[in-house]
């Protein structure tokens, strides 16, 4: 390739299906199938594979298009458009923009519902603690009536210490 400048590519499969090139650095695979094709006469692409590649270009035509046009709803290359090219984009960009206010009100009265929720779960934890610290206010006040009455009549004869457990474990000695 490089003495006679001659254009070289090489193709190899090997067992396991794995295709492997090489060209010459000036020149590309499809040019040189391209090329032997013209001097051969012998076509290397059948109708079937003629449509794919006709397939492939509309593909990657649509594909350009769809590019131009998301250039165009985000704001850029607009100077090139006409007025009347504008006003599609502009209902467009409006549809989208109301979607999005629908979809932001949807979430805020989500997160209002969650509020409420909240707030009488609060109430109703609030109303039972408030229940449960009265209920421990008068089982001490009932021992210590108890234990004074006791303290008066078997004073001398036995002493009496008394532990309050609560209803709720204790959560701070587990930190």
């Amino acid at each position: 390739s490089v003495l006679c400048e001659a254009h070289v590519s090489v193709v190899i499969f090997s067992s396991s299906g794995k295709m492997s090139e090489y060209c010459t650095p000036t020149t590309a695979l499809p040019k040189i199938l391209e090329r032997y094709q013209q001097n051969s006469g012998r076509k290397l692409w059948d109708a079937e594979h003629e449509s794919l590649s006709a397939e492939i270009d509309r593909i990657k035509k649509e594909n350009d298009n769809m590019q131009i046009e998301l250039r165009h709803l985000k704001g850029e290359d607009l100077n090139s458009l006409y007025p009347k090219e504008l006003i599609p984009i502009e209902e467009g960009l409006q549809i989208g923009l109301a979607s999005v206010r629908d979809k932001q009100m949807e979430i805020w009265q989500m997160h209002k519902k969650n509020e409420k929720l909240l707030e009488e779960e609060n109430g109703q934890l609030t109303c039972m603690l408030q229940h449960q610290q009265r209920a421990m206010e008068g089982n001490v006040m009932e021992l210590e009536v108890g234990y004074h009455r006791m303290d008066s009549e078997f004073a001398p004869q036995m002493t009496m210490a008394f532990r309050v457990q609560t209803i709720q474990p204790n959560l701070q000695e587990n930190k």
